[in-house]
């Protein structure tokens, strides 16, 4: 990548970065990804599945097809990095990087219009609400695949904590499902000096909390990965009363879908068994969100030739990560291949969903040309 489009990248990414909105409302961003993209000579089409644009670039004679893709939404974080282009929002920033991850894919829109060496349609899918907003579903419900075909599809985080520009692709998983945990516990309210005329949800509460922590410790293959944690509990407004009911949340993320299935059964089981022992009511959901992040063979070694072919560092020996990502819906419909771009170092803060984070403007060539380049590679088939 030369100097000038580097310097327009990091000029674009920095708007971004002070201008974030949150999941369902990326207006602007659709509008700014737009007017870049009508710059850049490309054709697209707005309002896919919400605020989602896609773009297509074709060339060539050739029929084959693929997919790019990046998120563009925000999180309701306060920002601490008292940079230049820090979020002119308070209580909004990108805190992911996805503004990174955006301009990265116009980057590479600009790589693939000067670049007459391909030939094939590159659908570049500029995807709003990752951020639990379901965007993925939301584009693929208005028909994303139909109105765009693409054989396979291809997208990338960054990664803090990774050297900048060094390329992480895994052999099948990367991120992890995950979903959501809502117990609701209903027991019999009264006076705290007369418990035993009481059910209590508390002390039900108390023993399904510890008894969920021994389904990752006795019910899961060491050799595999979950993890369930309870974030919240909220029961009683008064000190000397014995609630009616208590609430928990929390979340559970396995590395593989039969996994998932194992642990949604082990928490149901348990439940039952606090209900009956305590004699108390417990509702149990628990909302599906993204599958597993798994990486399929061909496409994943397509990322990886393509690294190698942009000269850029790669690594095959990452653990995956129990994050979440709703790329995962993308290839539930279609192979494909999800890496970690390195963000440089992650001390300081740095970290994803850190109020000090900030995506690194030096790994945009590598990120840009990581992108076209798996493009490139995937249409030659």
């Amino acid at each position: 990548m030369d100097k000038p489009l580097h310097e327009t990248l990091t000029r674009w990414r920095r708007h971004l970065h002070a201008n974030p909105e949150l999941t369902l409302h990326e207006r602007e961003t659709s509008a700014f990804v737009q007017a870049r993209l009508a710059e850049l000579g490309v054709p697209f089409v707005a309002g896919v599945g919400g605020h989602g644009v896609v773009a297509t670039i074709s060339r060539g004679s050739s029929n084959r097809s693929v997919g790019l893709r990046a998120d563009m939404d925000a999180l309701p974080i306060l920002e601490t990095t008292g940079a230049g282009h820090a979020s002119t929002k308070p209580g909004v920033m990108h805190a992911c990087g996805h503004d990174g991850h955006t301009t990265s894919l116009l980057g590479a829109a600009a790589l693939l219009m000067r670049d007459t060496s391909w030939s094939g349609t590159v659908n570049l899918v500029f995807q709003p609400a990752e951020e639990g907003g379901g965007g993925a579903k939301s584009m693929i419900a208005d028909g994303l695949f139909d109105r765009f075909p693409m054989e396979s599809i291809f997208g990338y985080h960054n990664w803090p904590g990774l050297e900048a520009g060094t390329v992480a692709v895994h052999d099948s998983a990367s991120m992890a499902s995950g979903n959501r945990l809502i117990f609701s516990i209903k027991g019999h309210s009264g006076h705290a000096a007369l418990p035993h005329l009481t059910r209590d949800p508390m002390v039900a509460s108390a023993h399904l909390l510890l008894a969920l922590q021994t389904i990752v410790s006795r019910n899961v293959d060491p050799l595999d990965s979950a993890v369930v944690t309870i974030g919240m509990m909220q029961a009683g407004t008064a000190a000397n009363q014995v609630p009616g009911e208590a609430t928990m949340r929390g979340t559970m993320r396995t590395l593989r879908n039969t996994v998932r299935d194992q642990v949604e059964d082990t928490i149901h089981r348990i439940a039952a068994g606090v209900a009956q022992t305590f004699g108390v009511e417990i509702d149990v959901q628990i909302p599906r969100g993204n599958p597993v992040t798994a990486n399929t063979p061909q496409e994943r070694d397509m990322a990886s030739e393509a690294v190698q072919r942009a000269g850029l560092t790669l690594r095959r020996d990452m653990a995956p990560a129990m994050t979440g990502e709703d790329f995962a819906w993308y290839l539930e419909q279609r192979p494909g291949a999800f890496v970690w771009i390195g963000n440089g170092p992650a001390d300081g803060g740095r970290e994803l969903h850190n109020s000090n984070y900030d995506f690194n403007d030096a790994i945009l060539p590598a990120a840009s040309g990581f992108l076209a380049g798996v493009a490139k590679r995937a249409l030659e088939g």
